[in-house]
């Protein structure tokens, strides 16, 4: 059984410029809390206050409030959901909270960007085809490995990789502008040529219109406790190189992050994918059908 937590309001109007973070003008969270116990998640810092972040709960009268609200908001422009908490958690299978707030997302003539690792965002295709329509629509997938037996030991509670591609597939042929937001890249795990160039190739085979990478891991109070912790238990000797090539450094990049952006960049090129954000949120934006862009 899920617990029910009060929330006031749902509907935040983003603080920083868009344009930097696929056009999103307003975020909601529906649940609070995640149980993909994925070792390097960011919402489990301090700053964002959420006590005993492996166990989700879910807001009362979300319908309602989020009915109120956007209502009421006379700017319409894209909702992104899913960044703190992945909205197609296992509750949401039979609660359906999710869906009837995009059914409200759509009622009410906003947009919506959608950020999860999960194949149950499949189940709304319907809704989001008609939110793609009537104003505009992305869907991301965090893909960090193209390997099913390293994704199991960094994201255990999640569909496989290879399940998330599989679900790009079947968006995208659906007509949804759907892609991989490769992120994070962790440094002596995940930051490989080999992974990246996979990465990008399964997103190509699969349909993706963009892959969008971030080269490294944000680590922070809490955050890095826990993170050091999973190193430690399933990585031998590998806290030890955090700690003396990071020390207590917020953004820790890979030391390959140059070559490793090239590689994507060069990779995304030969394949028609997007990678600049401009160009993502330009694209999906548009009220067309869309179409990789042409070879080079």
């Amino acid at each position: 059984m899920i617990e029910e937590i009060q929330a006031k309001t749902l509907v935040q109007k983003v603080k920083y410029d868009n344009n930097k973070w696929f056009g999103i003008d307003y975020n909601i969270n529906l649940y609070k809390g995640c149980s993909h116990g994925c070792i390097y998640c960011d919402s489990r810092s301090n700053c964002y206050q959420i006590e005993d972040f492996d166990r989700v709960r879910v807001k009362e009268n979300t319908s309602e409030i989020l009915r109120r609200e956007l209502k009421s908001k006379k700017m319409k422009g894209v909702i992104g959901i899913g960044a703190m908490s992945d909205t197609y958690n296992p509750y949401e299978a039979k609660l359906k909270v999710t869906r009837r707030a995009l059914e409200l997302i759509d009622e009410f003539g906003f947009g919506i960007s959608i950020d999860t690792k999960s194949a149950l965002v499949t189940r709304d295709i319907d809704i989001i085809q008609r939110i793609v329509n009537r104003h505009s629509g992305i869907v991301k997938l965090t893909i960090t490995t193209a390997d099913d037996l390293l994704s199991k030991i960094i994201e255990p509670n999640v569909n496989a990789s290879s399940k998330r591609f599989e679900t790009i597939k079947e968006l995208s042929r659906e007509g949804i502008f759907c892609g991989v937001l490769l992120a994070p890249l962790l440094p002596f795990i995940t930051d490989t040529e080999e992974n990246i160039k996979e990465i990008v190739r399964l997103a190509y085979e699969n349909g993706a219109k963009f892959v969008y990478g971030m080269y490294g891991v944000t680590l922070r109070e809490n955050q890095r406790e826990y993170f050091y912790e999973q190193l430690n238990n399933k990585f031998e000797g590998l806290t030890s190189k955090y700690r003396e090539q990071y020390k207590d450094a917020y953004f820790c990049n890979s030391l390959k992050s140059r070559h490793l952006q090239k590689i994507l960049e060069d990779e995304c090129k030969q394949y028609g994918l997007f990678y600049k954000m401009e160009d993502i949120i330009e694209n999906y934006k548009k009220k067309r059908d869309y179409q990789q862009i042409s070879l080079f």
